[in-house]
């Protein structure tokens, strides 16, 4: 179906949407479901907003209506994201700014028009609604009865166009309808409905082993949250829970927890982000799932965790999809509450180029050749047209402690190379080795390899370690210049040290976070190799200072916000 057609049935629903008849009041105000940051709550308060990875500045302006800003992101402004970071910040001017907003777009848009009517952003703006009900109707029964008929609408385009939303959408917009069903009075009809297609759709998105298709540990996280609300507003209303639902919560619980830091921060890779720990603990508790510990890969990540330490790295094919990374092999590292080694994180907020950035594999702490993520973006730079393919990732326990074994071929048909990476963390997490090994195995890949070194005339095939470090970590080189001396703001010290022939350097990098408005200045520890042979070798280590003791009193808040 062509995308004009795709748009004139959404737009047809949502005018036929207005013909239906509306509810006029609540029967019950939900609970909130989530809160934003309130960081970024204060930034629109102030009037400052990031428009193409500018920064602009237009007091009063609603999101949608920047000047600057491109369709896409005018479009995406009306699935009311900033909706819940008003309410985090949750101040005087916060809620009056909400409720300005929001009755300005119904007031704009709400009888079917502008971009906001496709079934995703639908979904998603009547799910803030349903979310942030209390507060937009503090002002009394008008307001209650236009939002009331606002969300009645909404809900009648998406009873008949849900099912053109793709992936977790579909998830999302049942979701919206059931739980605005719930609230909304004379809606009652349209619960069973949407709770019994729920089941379908998370019986068919959440796999076996409790992945979803984009690999992306927020998104996972995201839709955990929203079936297991989903699923605490039919019990207490007395209504039953499809079976595949409560299963896909079942699935999805144990491999949640293993994608998360110690600090409960999930492992930023593919899109996603660290989310807002709170609403993932809430998620957790809510359902009620029991802390069974995934078996083997959590949706292709592995993880390792000692002590205070915890590390996760990316052990499988990139999935598919414009918002899939070039990280595979890639890991993070977590001490206690602080993290250490990071991915820079999804440039999408900031624009395309920042976006595109963000997916090249030097955004990642892991090897990569000069010139060649392990993943290559086809011509339209939204899809892999080349994807890393993992050969072997193994785990296993020891008595120097548990050990990551994983291979990866990304350059096997450009270079004729293999990517092997090797990690051991000890049994009390105090250290974490590895090395990485980057040869030519097969006759075919050796000979690729011997063609490119003749072309290369004797320089070698240049290649980079990256171990980026979050902004918060204190770094120096020390030994010599054979090593960097690092300091947590808990008072933590780590040393980083190598062997093999390579140069070491400490070089800018950034920390891409949705909590902070713009990007976050950091370093990363570089380790710089040129490959003449068939095989090179680099070792290295990641231990904590003698000095450093086995507990540690931290109570600093880590990653301090912005400030507009």
């Amino acid at each position: 179906m062509t995308e004009t057609k795709v748009t004139l049935l959404d737009r047809f629903a949502a005018r036929r949407a207005l013909l239906r008849r509306g509810a006029r009041r609540f029967a019950s105000l939900p609970e909130p479901a989530c809160l934003g940051l309130p960081e970024r709550g204060r930034w629109l308060v102030a009037g400052s907003h990031l428009v193409e990875g500018q920064l602009v500045q237009a007091p009063g302006v609603p999101p949608w209506d920047l000047p600057g800003a491109d369709p896409v992101r005018q479009a995406e402004a009306q699935a009311f994201d900033w909706l819940d970071d008003l309410a985090g910040l949750g101040n005087g001017p916060a809620r009056r700014l909400a409720r300005d907003w929001t009755f300005r777009w119904i007031a704009l848009f709400g009888r079917g028009r502008g971009p906001g009517w496709t079934p995703a952003l639908a979904a998603h703006r009547l799910g803030r609604w349903m979310s942030h009900a209390a507060l937009l109707t503090e002002g009394g029964e008008r307001e209650q009865a236009v939002l009331a008929r606002a969300a009645s609408q909404t809900l009648h385009f998406l009873e008949r166009r849900w099912s053109g939303a793709r992936g977790p959408a579909r998830i999302e917009a049942l979701s919206a309808i059931l739980r605005s069903a719930l609230a909304l009075e004379g809606m009652e009809r349209h619960v069973t409905p949407a709770a019994v297609a729920l089941g379908r759709e998370a019986e068919a998105q959440v796999d076996a082993h409790g992945a979803i298709a984009s690999r992306s540990p927020e998104g996972l996280a995201e839709l955990f949250a929203i079936l297991a609300e989903s699923e605490a507003a039919l019990t207490a209303a007395g209504r039953p829970v499809a079976e595949p639902h409560r299963a896909a919560i079942r699935r999805i619980a144990p491999v949640l927890r293993a994608l998360r830091h110690c600090d409960g921060g999930l492992a930023r890779f593919h899109g996603g982000g660290r989310t807002v720990a709170e609403r993932v603990e809430r998620a957790l508790a809510t359902a009620a799932v029991k802390a069974v510990p995934a078996d083997g890969a959590a949706m292709g990540f592995l993880r390792l965790s000692a002590g205070r330490t915890s590390v996760i790295a990316d052990a499988a094919d990139p999935p598919l999809g414009a918002e899939a990374h070039a990280s595979t092999l890639a890991f993070e590292m977590s001490s206690g509450r602080r993290a250490i080694v990071v991915s820079c994180g999804s440039g999408r907020a900031w624009g395309a180029e920042w976006h595109r950035a963000g997916r090249a594999t030097a955004s990642h702490s892991t090897l990569a050749v000069e010139g060649f993520s392990s993943s290559r973006l086809g011509r339209a730079g939204e899809e892999m047209a080349e994807r890393a393919r993992v050969v072997s990732a193994h785990r296993q326990r020891g008595a120097a402690g548990v050990q990551l074994s994983l291979v990866h071929t990304g350059w096997a048909e450009t270079h004729g190379l293999t990517h092997r990476r090797d990690l051991l963390l000890a049994p009390d997490g105090r250290s974490l080795s590895g090395a990485e090994t980057l040869a030519a195995l097969t006759p075919a890949e050796k000979k690729r390899l011997d063609s490119v070194l003749r072309a290369a005339g004797g320089q070698g095939v240049a290649h980079a370690l990256r171990f980026h470090l979050h902004p918060d970590v204190r770094a120096r080189i020390g030994a010599g210049g054979l090593g960097v001396d690092l300091t947590l703001p808990s008072g933590e010290g780590w040393s980083f040290r190598f062997e093999g022939a390579a140069r070491l350097t400490l070089d800018p990098s950034v920390y891409l976070d949705r909590a902070h408005l713009l990007p976050r200045a950091t370093r990363q520890i570089v380790l710089h190799g040129v490959l003449r042979d068939v095989e090179s070798r680099i070792g290295w280590t990641l231990a904590k200072t003698e000095d450093t003791p086995l507990a540690i009193r931290d109570l600093d808040p880590p990653d301090p916000p912005d400030r507009p």
